[in-house]
């Protein structure tokens, strides 16, 4: 990586929110559950075990940030990851985490199988 790339100061103010955002458990239950797909408010309070208007405030963060999306269905908000670059962020921090415990993390066990044995 070339030394003199420079980042423009407001992308770092962006990438500093979304850390930020990311250094909140309750947070990181809601980006995991979405993952795999939309999810209404109600929805994702009953995944995470908390009121669904803590939940919506969260989620107004998240918003905020730039990490998730919504859309109207009737009178229901469904919310969604931004876009794949979100998914990915969250995919990869889970596995990062899963790499500090002394098993094989989950998401290598797969490729373990489809290595033939001598």
């Amino acid at each position: 990586m070339n030394a003199d790339k420079r980042l423009p100061d407001d992308q770092v103010d962006l990438m500093v929110e979304v850390f930020r955002m990311l250094a909140d458990s309750t947070r990181v239950h809601l980006l995991w559950a979405l993952v795999d797909g939309e999810q209404s408010v109600n929805e994702l309070a009953a995944h995470v075990g908390k009121a669904a208007p803590s939940i919506s405030q969260h989620l107004a963060k998240l918003r905020m940030a730039r990490l998730v999306r919504t859309r109207k269905d009737g009178t229901r908000v469904i919310y969604r990851l931004e876009n794949d670059h979100v998914r990915q962020l969250v995919t990869d921090a889970v596995y990062n985490a899963e790499h500090a415990g002394p098993d094989v993390p989950s998401h290598h066990r797969s490729e373990l199988k489809a290595v033939p044995r001598a």
